[in-house]
């Protein structure tokens, strides 16, 4: 192992910086209009998801009012209750501004021009 590390470490020494800048241009590749696609549907079906959560945790909290006897237990659950169902707004939300975006995205990259992409 210690031979490898070594080794390794007098390899990256040798190499020049252009080196390593041209096997990271050639590494990259370019993302292309299905995998803009297959994120936003991703994202979509997760945020739809998402919101069922957020349904069924408003009809849960609804349901099943807190009843405590002291107002800071009180306090305390509903703050959470709180917490809870805005998290899952939150999730909802970002997953859908997340999948609209991407589908933008893909839309855009089927009217550019393939010049434009390698520049």
């Amino acid at each position: 192992m210690e031979l490898f590390i070594s080794r390794t470490w007098s390899q990256a020494a040798v190499m020049s910086n252009n080196d390593i800048q041209t096997e990271e241009v050639t590494s990259e590749r370019k993302k292309g209009p299905i995998s803009f696609l297959s994120g936003s549907l991703t994202s979509l079906m997760l945020s739809w998801l998402s919101f069922g959560l957020s349904k069924g945790m408003i009809a849960y909290f609804a349901k099943r009012p807190p009843s405590f006897s002291s107002p800071i237990a009180q306090s305390i659950a509903s703050a959470i209750k709180t917490l809870f169902i805005g998290m899952c707004f939150l999730a909802t939300f970002s997953f859908a501004f997340i999948g609209i975006g991407l589908f933008l995205v893909f839309i855009r990259s089927l009217f550019t021009s393939k010049e434009a992409d390698t520049v």
